[in-house]
């Protein structure tokens, strides 16, 4: 999604070590993992804020009925709560025109029709604020085949008119108790010239008219910014907001784990996957920090978009390797950020026009043909998780159980296998990739109380629960017959890829050995019967 401006915003990075349980001493000899929990030992409340937001291309694409199924799908298996997307107030949408006199003309229908269905489904909308109506805009620059407005407004006051009327209609919609539990943000990247015509200051003067519309109709109704690009702003957000007593009930940013290249719509250009193991996350804990440091200390912190790449055209995102990159980078940021929204759950996605192939690197959780891809199934084992964490050493894994007394282990191993500067990610991920073995894990859990349990185990990996590499077999055909969709579909269903009954007969120890590749994910699930 992002272009070559983001380069100047990226870096100042974190560097740490990887766990040396999680790599080899030598070519040879693998370090032997175990994973060590005891059902009694409880470390407290298993954070969710990996399913707070989840994010979409644009607002016009939510009235779409395959955009629409898509969304209820994926809300159904990893129960995401809010959804962010661009051009709310774009065209498309109709929201904004004037008379001949010039004076405001509003219209609201296609919204409703996007935020009734939203609600329909349990989710609520993360709403961003842009782009620019071209009626009340300043200039003509855009961005994306589907030509959002970048350009401030050309009166700043009947831009704060335009938001205090949709407000107000939400209100008189939805309520103000339910539009209280929603999040107001205002713009997208305002930093990068690609999305924001203006300068800081003339973003500032946006937020501060924008927060003036909202806070009119209800004190009460959560607004933030600056939804920058590279975490950016932050501590000038703040800074901003207390010398001018304006209210700021969250800070939103945006990180990409992309160390070098640029990119382009079409992703020729080229992206590179960071080495940095803290990339990201990284920029999370920095992001904290400066809240930490500020005059604003409790600060909620959104990252609204983030990803591995900032293009939705990257192989990497189809790949077996995003469904680890995925648990490592929430697992690295631990209770940093109040939500992270990962970018997107929806290959439908049209921010360089429609795509030409069902596996073109697009940002989604799922492709056009709604076929599950890995990183999904992070998040769908994520979703299984109790709510109750387990104390546990291991770096890669989370333990937890349920009020039921089900017990959950998600571990998996991250190798970052890119061979680094000398190659772009549009050529080394589109290629088969066979993991190398890591040896075994060894899961231990004590303490585990008497009763029988069905145990299932789950995985993602090299050709498991691997679309794209079935697809790579397949000769990576430009369109997809319906017959081939569902060969790709059955050899990649998500289903357990082991089941058996364990019967503990008195409080114990369960015990299992399992082997682990390069990037696996595995998820054993323990329900008692």
């Amino acid at each position: 999604m992002k272009y070559k401006y983001l380069l100047l915003f990226l870096g100042s990075l974190f560097a740490a070590g990887t766990s040396a349980q999680n790599i080899s001493r030598n070519s040879s000899v693998l370090e032997e993992r175990v994973i060590s929990v005891d059902f009694n030992k409880v470390k407290g409340n298993f954070s969710t804020m990996f399913k707070e937001c989840i994010g979409a291309g644009r607002a016009n694409e939510g009235l779409r009925t395959d955009w629409q199924q898509q969304l209820a799908y994926v809300k159904k298996e990893c129960d995401f709560r809010y959804i962010r997307m661009h051009g709310l107030l774009t065209d498309d949408m109709g929201v904004y025109t004037e008379d001949k006199k010039g004076n405001p003309q509003y219209n609201f229908q296609y919204i409703d029709v996007l935020y009734d269905f939203l609600l329909g489904i349990g989710m609520k909308p993360f709403v961003e604020l842009g782009f620019m109506p071209s009626a009340l805009a300043s200039g003509n620059q855009t961005c994306f085949w589907w030509r959002g407005n970048v350009t401030p407004p050309r009166d700043y006051m009947k831009w704060e008119d335009l938001i205090r009327n949709l407000v107000l209609h939400f209100t008189e919609r939805y309520g103000a108790d339910e539009v209280k539990s929603w999040y107001f943000e205002v713009w997208n990247e305002p930093n990068l010239n690609y999305f924001w015509a203006g300068t800081q200051e003339d973003y500032f003067k946006l937020y501060m008219h924008t927060v003036n519309a909202i806070k009119s109709v209800n004190k009460g109704y959560r607004v933030g910014g600056p939804a920058t690009a590279g975490a950016a702003w932050v501590p000038e957000m703040i800074s901003f907001c207390v010398k001018n007593a304006l209210p700021l009930d969250f800070v939103s940013t945006h990180s990409y784990g992309v160390k070098q290249g640029y990119v382009d719509e079409s992703g020729s250009a080229g992206t590179i996957l960071d080495k940095n193991p803290m990339s990201v996350s990284g920029d999370i804990l920095r992001s904290r920090k400066e809240i930490a440091a500020s005059s604003m200390p409790d600060l909620e912190l959104h990252y609204t978009e983030w990803s591995s790449s900032y293009t939705p055209s990257d192989p990497i995102h189809d790949s077996y390797h995003q469904a680890a990159y995925v648990l490592e980078k929430i697992k690295q940021t631990g209770n940093a950020a109040t939500s992270m929204s990962y970018w997107t759950f929806t290959d439908i996605f049209e921010e360089a026009g429609p795509r030409f192939t069902p596996f073109h690197g697009g940002f989604g959780l799922l492709n056009y043909q709604a076929i599950d891809k890995p990183a999904f199934y992070s998040f769908k084992y994520m979703n299984k998780l109790g709510n109750t964490e387990l104390i546990n050493a291991d770096t890669r894994s989370w333990a937890c159980r349920n009020e039921k007394g089900d017990i959950q282990v998600l571990f998996w191993d991250f190798t970052n296998t890119h061979p680094g500067d000398s190659v772009n990610n549009q050529v080394y991920y589109v290629r088969d990739l066979p993991a190398k073995s890591k040896g075994e894990v060894k899961i231990s859990i004590s303490g585990v109380p008497k009763g029988t349990y069905k145990l299932e185990i789950y995985k993602v990996g090299y050709h498991v629960n691997d679309p794209y590499s079935a697809y790579l077999t397949m000769n990576r055909p430009k369109q997809l017959t319906k017959q081939q969709v569902e060969q790709i579909r059955k050899l990649n269903d998500g289903a357990p890829v082991t089941t058996e009954t364990v019967k503990i007969k008195a409080v114990g120890t369960f015990s299992k050995e399992l082997d682990i590749r390069e990037n696996d994910v595995l998820l054993l699930n323990m329900i008692k019967q």
